[in-house]
């Protein structure tokens, strides 16, 4: 009301100094709750009032200007381990910097990223620091509003009413050029809004009240606030929900560089002899080294099982390791919640395959959040809820509701393999068939379930259910089994369902498979114990027959698999050390795309399939340079180059 009688007395001095002074009182207030909403990272489940704050163990993590793909975030997480990107890594603190050879200021970022990457965690850590003042002073204020909570917003509002329902500490703010102001978006992934941007009607006053949807595309396409900064994360494949017009800048989050999975495990366990003893394990095991993106798993079970006076037998594979996890989870969750310290794991057979089947159910329609009537659907106790805070979290938006989810991805993937194993272990049920189907087959085998799930990830053009997939698979084993052996109604009778579905993977390898689902087959051969084929293509390599070798269609997936996944960045590739045919390059087009060089001279190629090659390389924007015999370019970073 004073700034309002000061205008209407022509004493704009007074009142700008005023409405900063004002403006100076309400970023405190704002900034000490973001201090205290973010100092602290809660890890699985903490004991009473343990939490570990978030400078003393962030590590800064690989972020490339770039757009991500919609291929399985398995598959993104498998290709990073194997290559990171020698382009220049950018700072969260530096995200709104306009790169040398932009022209124009920077409003909106867009961050991608898989899921559990790190994309919460860096925008935690650079609010925190702007709070703490170390970092972009000159934002006056930050609104950090994640979609899960947005989702809940229902009904007609202003942006003012908005701001001011979500942050009452800024009532009374009026938005002026004079200050510049930030959104963070967390989420996008998450947003149930239609997002209609093309039809939605244009809105410019903060003032004005309108759908949440049209608040949002106005407000992402700049006629709502044009001068205020926007940050925006996301899942890659939910990117294109915002029309690339309306983003500046596009970074991807790449998770850690081997140097900082090495920085976080000797930060994250304060002994560093376990801490030496958890790196060397995960270098040792090429699975659990690619899943180190997201470390809190790795680093938790191996420093229990490292920590133990009796030691014992540190898993080697992904299965193996979510297993542990879920173990560690029920242990301490039991512990923290009844009391009881037990050397037996205490299951709760009940809670476990409820959660179970809400993750398998939500699974099938790739969603990730979930609400109160979801979780009474699937008969889950929410009183109990907390006792599974390491599994699933939740998350209460004043005065709106809950909204719950699963900690990673991944563990949705996990718990939703095993309903669907314990279903037919427990209830003779295979979740793949119709109930008519179910009632005609009444005692289904281990090894019918196992097939159907390899057919149903095979049909998935995006890798659906790739990792849900090998978590079936790995359950399917015998000794590990017997972990789990709490959630089941009996023991099963000895079967050769192992050597049966190690056959029919093998055999899968026939269908012209994409190069993604063939590399996710190995990985299940892996959770598998099986890795005759992969011996196969190395004994053929090391003897220096392979450039003569007939191979098989498996065969040729796992020299694929095998030089993707080598330890070792792939420099250049030479093929004239296989097989010197179209067939070969055809076959092998997946190692060459992951190439910084290739070398085709002398190898029997046709013009026509040298340039079909170029082309394929343009389209994929693929950063790799063809030389011919006399090392003359052929193509170079997506141009093509080759003379007809």
């Amino acid at each position: 009301m004073g700034l309002f009688f000061l205008k209407m007395m022509n004493h704009e001095d007074l009142a700008e100094a005023l409405q900063d002074a004002l403006i100076g009182f309400q970023q405190r207030k704002l900034k000490r709750k973001l201090t205290k909403k973010c100092q602290r990272v809660h890890e699985g489940i903490a004991k009473q009032g343990e939490s570990n704050i978030l400078n003393n163990i962030y590590t800064d993590l690989y972020i490339t200007e770039g757009q991500g793909n919609k291929e399985h975030e398995m598959r993104n997480v498998e290709k990073n381990a194997n290559q990171i990107d020698e382009d220049t890594p950018i700072k969260i603190s530096n995200m709104f910097e306009p790169r040398p050879d932009q022209d124009k200021p920077i409003r909106t970022v867009m961050t991608q990223g898989i899921a559990g990457i790190g994309k919460s965690i860096c925008l935690q850590k650079f609010i925190l620091d702007w709070a703490e003042g170390k970092t972009y002073e000159e934002i006056k204020f930050i609104f950090p509003l994640p979609f899960r909570e947005l989702n809940l917003k229902k009904g007609n509002h202003s942006l003012m009413d908005i701001i001011y329902f979500f942050f009452p500490e800024t009532k009374g703010m009026r938005f002026t050029d004079r200050f510049k102001v930030m959104f963070i978006f967390d989420g996008l992934d998450e947003c149930q809004l239609p997002l209609n941007f093309h039809e939605n009607e244009t809105l410019s006053n903060v003032s004005t009240s309108a759908s949440l949807d049209v608040l949002m595309t106005n407000l992402i396409k700049g006629n709502l606030l044009p001068s205020a900064l926007l940050w925006i994360t996301t899942r890659p494949a939910a990117a294109s929900k915002i029309p690339a017009e309306f983003i500046d800048q596009v970074t991807e989050l790449r998770g850690f560089d081997d140097e900082q999975k090495e920085e976080y495990f000797r930060k994250r366990i304060s002994d560093q002899t376990v801490a030496n003893k958890v790196v060397d394990h995960i270098k040792e095991s090429r699975s659990l080294h690619i899943m180190c993106h997201i470390p809190v798993f790795s680093a938790t079970v191996l420093q229990k099982i490292l920590e133990a006076p009796e030691g014992g037998e540190t898993p080697n594979t992904l299965t193996e390791m979510y297993m542990y996890f879920l173990i560690f989870q029920t242990i301490q969750g039991n512990l923290k919640y009844s009391g009881k310290n037990t050397l037996d794991v205490p299951w709760d057979k009940k809670g476990i395959l409820s959660l179970g089947k809400l993750a398998f159910q939500h699974l099938k329609n790739n969603s990730l959040i979930f609400y109160t009537e979801d979780l009474e659907e699937c008969e889950i106790d929410l009183s109990k809820i907390s006792v599974y805070s390491g599994l699933c979290t939740q998350e209460t938006v004043q005065f709106l509701g809950t909204v719950f989810s699963f900690v990673h991805l991944s563990i949705q993937e996990f718990l939703a393999a095993l309903f669907t194993y314990t279903c037919l272990r427990n209830d003779d049920k295979n979740v793949f068939e119709s109930e008519s189907t179910s009632q005609e087959n009444e005692n289904p085998k281990v090894i019918d379930l196992l097939k159907a799930a390899v057919d149903k990830a095979l049909e998935s053009e995006h890798g659906h259910l790739d990792l849900f997939l090998r978590f079936l698979l790995g359950l399917s084993l015998e000794s590990n089994e017997t972990i789990i052996q709490g959630l089941l109604k009996h023991t099963r009778d000895k079967t050769d369902s192992q050597k049966g579905i190690v056959e029919y993977i093998k055999s899968s390898f026939k269908n012209n498979l994409c190069p993604e689902r063939s590399i996710n087959l190995f990985y299940c051969l892996n959770e598998l114990n099986d890795d005759s084929l992969v011996k196969e293509v190395q004994n053929l390599m090391g003897s220096g027959s392979l450039s003569e070798a007939e191979l098989s269609p498996a065969q040729w997936s796992a020299l694929v698999f095998v030089l993707r996944t080598s330890k070792e960045k792939l420099e250049i590739f030479d093929l004239q050390k296989f097989i010197k045919s179209d067939k070969c390059l055809h076959r092998l087009m997946p190692v060459v795309k992951d190439a910084t060089t290739a070398l085709l001279c002398d190898c029997n190629l046709t013009e026509r399939s040298c340039s079909n090659l170029c082309k394929t390389l343009s389209s994929d924007s693929c950063m790799l340079t063809l030389l011919d015999i006399s090392g003359n370019t052929l193509h170079d970073k997506g141009v093509q180059l080759l003379s007809a």
